[in-house]
């Protein structure tokens, strides 16, 4: 399986947790974040940066999880109502967080809190099987100067 994640150039070299909170994870928690397709990737940048923020250099990779890593999922009922705001973000870090301490598995598939019909997939960089997970290729990526205008 394919998956994609847009980053700055200086984060590029390589499959890198920074350990800051987002969404699935709180600080100090590592875990990489991917996308299903490269138009969510990009959607889900967009949402977190400014016009300006959109001029920076940025990176497309292209990820493989091989078929033979297990992907854990978490659907929608198993979410509280309104777990995609700001304000819930906290519930959706325990969830991560807890995921990470389990350490069962090297992908949590979650549903975008842009897109609920589409996943986004969380890489756990501390799992024995992330060495199995490849970086395929990095190529520039320039977002449309029409966003965010």
């Amino acid at each position: 399986m394919l998956v994609y994640r847009i980053t700055l150039a200086k984060y590029a070299q390589g499959l890198l947790a920074s350990g800051r909170a987002a969404r699935w994870n709180s600080n100090d928690w590592e875990m990489i974040y991917t996308s299903s397709s490269q138009s969510l990737a990009c959607l889900e940048n967009v949402v977190h940066r400014s016009q300006i923020g959109l001029s920076d250099q940025f990176r497309l990779l292209t990820i493989e999880i091989p078929e033979r890593i297990a992907i854990v999922s978490l659907d929608l009922t198993q979410l509280p109502g309104q777990w995609y705001i700001f304000e819930n973000m906290n519930i959706t870090q325990h969830l991560g967080d807890q995921w990470l301490k389990q350490a069962d598995n090297a992908v949590l598939r979650v549903p975008s809190s842009i897109i609920q019909s589409e996943f986004n997939y969380l890489l756990n960089p501390s799992h024995a099987d992330f060495r199995l997970i490849k970086l395929l290729n990095v190529e520039p990526f320039k977002f449309d100067e029409r966003i965010k205008r």
